[in-house]
């Protein structure tokens, strides 16, 4: 057990914090904001850590917080980080917790992360003696949408004096209680492209006389994936996925304009450029042979998450002591993305996932509308970023 103080009072105070994660969590769901709107939940946030006793600065970067626990100037510093932005989809679980707000949901854990987070600053502050160094509380705004959060907030001196930085992501895909990293690459880089393709409309009948855009946008879908399956080498990670296609007006009227969105993903930088080039030659060449005209938005995104092996070791043997040997490992990367990218390339630091699968239930992926995390899991990760700081400072000392 992480809580260091062996007595009655903090026995009472771990448990009175575990209620008040879940209550927290829940209250967040209920009431989701989006990207750069987080008003309601940075507000919340900041109340909480200032009952705390800690050292608030509010409005980082938007809606941003943040929140110093010094033990002494003089010491090292280390940061945690949570996200708090939920996503624009309509709630489907029946939760009696439920996303009171239409269209807006936490499907992604923020709001778990979120109250983890302040779960582990009441936590450490009241074993503020027993710490060795400082910690600085990350409350993040806006990770799900590009430019994102991060980037904001560490020009506005988030990570000014924090020598390492450590974060987490529950995972719904893993069974709970479960602690998962990687050594390097462990989150691909995130780009997002629009194409824009305006044909020649016309009657439904005569398609000889029209350049039919939606024919045009469905041949490039298709011949955008083998640019991944023949012109990239199969031992390296690559994506390109379409996740809208609007066009038409009518059933009976080949449609002027059609437009594609999506996503590009991959680990290694010499990847991300081929897959750019080769879409641009892609629509250059459709547009060429169509005659239609073809605009190619290339918005490069988030950079790949790219774990220090110092910490990665650290880490894992912090999580051994918490999650247990058995349920603390390596797995393999992941595509999806994630803008804590930004702070490891500024300083030292790892990230993780903790497995959050609700047990004896359907597993729904990350940004789906019946997703869930098991709210169970939610005090064993503050315990491990407790156990983090702790073993930080501890071993800091000693090598001195």
């Amino acid at each position: 057990m992480v809580i260091r103080v062996n007595s009655m009072m903090m026995d009472g105070v771990y448990k009175k914090v575990t209620e008040e994660m879940i209550e927290l969590r829940r209250d967040f769901h209920q009431y989701p904001e989006l990207s750069f709107e987080e008003e309601r939940t940075s507000k919340k946030v900041a109340e909480y850590l200032r009952a705390c006793g800690l050292k608030v600065r509010e409005h980082v970067n938007g809606y941003g917080v943040t929140a110093d626990l010094i033990v002494d100037e003089a010491e090292p510093m280390i940061a945690f980080r949570a996200d708090m932005d939920a996503l624009p989809i309509q709630e489907e679980t029946g939760l009696p917790f439920a996303s009171q707000i239409p269209g807006v949901m936490h499907a992604c854990g923020h709001d778990g992360h979120t109250a983890i987070l302040l779960g582990v600053a009441k936590l450490l502050s009241f074993q503020k003696e027993r710490l060795k160094g400082n910690v600085r509380f990350i409350f993040q705004p806006a990770e799900e949408i590009n430019p994102g959060g991060a980037k904001g907030m560490i020009q506005e001196g988030v990570l000014e004096g924090v020598e390492a930085i450590f974060g987490l992501h529950l995972w719904s895909e893993l069974p709970s209680g479960t602690f998962r990293t990687c050594y390097g690459p462990m989150m691909a880089a995130a780009d997002r492209f629009i194409i824009e393709i305006e044909g020649k409309g016309g009657h439904g009948g005569m398609p000889h006389k029209t350049i039919d855009s939606i024919v045009l946008a469905s041949h490039l879908v298709m011949a955008s994936q083998q640019i991944i399956s023949r012109q990239i080498d199969p031992l390296e990670a690559g994506v390109i996925t379409f996740g809208k296609f609007s066009s038409g007006t009518a059933f009976n009227i080949i449609a002027n304009k059609a437009v594609l969105e999506g996503t590009v993903r991959s680990f290694l930088p010499e990847i991300r450029e081929t897959l750019y080039k080769k879409l641009e030659e892609l629509t250059t060449g459709f547009a060429n042979m169509y005659g239609a005209k073809i605009h190619l938005d290339y918005q490069y995104g988030y950079p790949p998450v790219e774990n220090h092996k110092k910490e990665v070791d650290f880490i894992l043997e912090t999580a051994a002591k918490v999650f247990g040997r058995n349920n603390t490992g390596i797995m393999k990367p992941n595509m999806a993305g994630e803008d804590f990218s930004y702070y490891l390339k500024e300083i030292p630091g790892a990230f993780c996932f903790v497995g959050a699968q609700v047990p004896n239930k359907p597993v729904y992926p990350h940004h789906h509308p019946r997703f869930q995390i098991d709210e169970s899991v939610l005090p064993k990760a503050a315990q491990w970023f407790c156990q983090l700081a702790f073993d930080y400072f501890d071993r800091k000392k000693e090598m001195k």
